[in-house]
């Protein structure tokens, strides 16, 4: 009876240790902006900014970019889903879009989606663009980020941040990049 007990209090442990360090690992409003509004890590000079579809295919110029990786937001195995009780954590990364936003009403984001690696590549590259989705349209339906300054693209299982091929909620995630002095202004 005791083992069954213990068995159970370790499990139900396991189970919330990812989730606990999701909530904790959230960044605040302000620390999102610091990343965001950081000079890029290499300037790109004006003659070699790119097209957006041409950025999202090249990581080495994606990789200058200022960016945060947004583990915080959790997504469910298999899903892009945002549920409400998430838009707390989505509303920090609306508030640092937005201060940016009002210094510079030219901004560009790309929102990156990715997944772990369990499934097959086909199915986490759609889930992946799916998760991207999802938050582009928490982002403008709920917070009013003007939709012209967030692009958006999956990579599946292409950049895992823990490399295994099981399931990893730490993969699940969103990565999200000012691109602004990078790619070609519209």
């Amino acid at each position: 009876m005791i083992k069954h007990r213990f068995a159970i209090a370790a499990l139900a442990l396991l189970i919330a240790i990812p989730n606990a360090l999701a909530q904790e690992a959230m960044p605040s409003a302000s620390q999102i902006e610091r990343q965001l509004d950081a000079a890029p890590r290499m300037r790109v000079k004006p003659e070699e900014r790119v097209t957006v579809p041409e950025l999202k295919r090249r990581p080495e110029l994606r990789r200058r970019a200022p960016s945060i990786d947004i583990q915080a937001i959790n997504f469910a195995f298999g899903s892009s889903e945002i549920l409400p009780s998430q838009y707390s954590k989505v509303e920090n990364i609306a508030d640092a879009m937005e201060r940016i936003l009002r210094r510079n009403r030219r901004e560009v984001f790309l929102i990156e989606g990715h997944t772990d690696a369990v499934g097959s590549a086909a199915a986490n590259q759609r889930l992946s663009e799916a998760r991207a989705a999802s938050l582009r349209s928490v982002l403008v339906r709920e917070f009013g980020i003007p939709r012209r300054a967030l692009e958006t693209v999956g990579y599946g299982e292409e950049f895992l941040l823990v490399p295994t091929q099981n399931e990893n909620w730490r993969n699940r995630r969103v990565t999200i990049r000012r691109i602004t002095d990078t790619v070609i202004p519209y």
